[in-house]
């Protein structure tokens, strides 16, 4: 399918054909997508559908074999991934990734000064940056972490690690954030904590997320669009409810 110019100057995120192989296995297997700005797309589908794989396509942790990627007009796909995170694109991963011995003030503030292109001071000079600290503070707010910003990150209790975990990528104020199972491993009350307050902080600051959740209910409960993977190839596109609704998503992915 040829991309139109149109096409990849509308949409934030483009990807034609996209291909990536391990042997036998067809992991993501020309998958055509096309994300708008501003939209909160959910990626659901079993184990083994191709979901993680297509993100780290998309931020360049995984060298694609055929296809292209668009990232705000741009031919991306050659692209290293630091570039990319300096583009936009920001991420987070199944497994949480923190800087533990650090508190949870310092873990955002790291992010924060590294945007800012400040990373050679040593806290010692940066403790006096009123602006990286009041940003900090503000993204402290946003994600609900305000009153555990002294605990070490390591301290924190798991719910509270995935909101940190997402707090730094978004601290680097992405273009498009990619969230790989934001809920994974938190209780069953927490979940819907947890996410209400991802989506509703990529909503405040107007940041395209495309998230990759196993929870229906958190699917359909906070989706504006979902896209159905399996065995590589996107099975449906659509309103939640349309998605809902699609007796090939119902078999193969909710076992009705």
């Amino acid at each position: 399918m040829a991309s139109s110019k149109d096409e990849i100057s509308k949409n934030i995120l483009v990807t034609r054909n996209l291909k990536k192989y391990f042997g036998e296995v067809h992991a993501v297997d020309g998958v055509n997508l096309s994300i708008l700005e501003g939209e909160v797309a959910f990626i659901i589908g079993p184990n083994g559908a191709g979901k993680t794989t297509f993100l780290n396509l998309l931020c360049k942790w995984l060298e694609p074999d055929e296809g292209k990627i668009f990232f705000m007009g741009k031919d991306v796909t050659k692209m290293p991934p630091y570039k990319l995170t300096k583009m936009g694109i920001g991420r987070s991963f199944q497994l949480v990734n923190l800087y533990d011995t650090l508190t949870v003030f310092d873990n955002i503030r790291v992010a924060v000064i590294s945007r800012l292109g400040r990373s050679g001071k040593i806290f010692s000079l940066v403790d006096r940056d009123k602006e990286v600290a009041k940003e900090t503070e503000e993204i402290l707010k946003t994600f609900g972490l305000s009153d555990k910003k002294d605990l070490l990150a390591s301290e924190l209790p798991h719910g509270d690690r995935k909101l940190l975990d997402v707090a730094i990528p978004f601290a680097l104020k992405p273009k498009l954030l990619l969230l790989d199972e934001p809920t994974s491993g938190v209780s069953t009350e927490e979940k819907d904590p947890v996410m209400k307050t991802i989506v509703s902080a990529v909503k405040a600051a107007r940041t395209t997320a495309l998230i990759i959740e196993h929870d229906m209910s958190i699917v359909f409960s906070y989706s504006d669009r979902v896209i159905a993977m399996h065995e590589g190839k996107i099975l449906a596109d659509g309103k939640p409810k349309e998605v809902q609704e699609n007796k090939l998503v119902k078999t193969l992915i909710m076992g009705e």
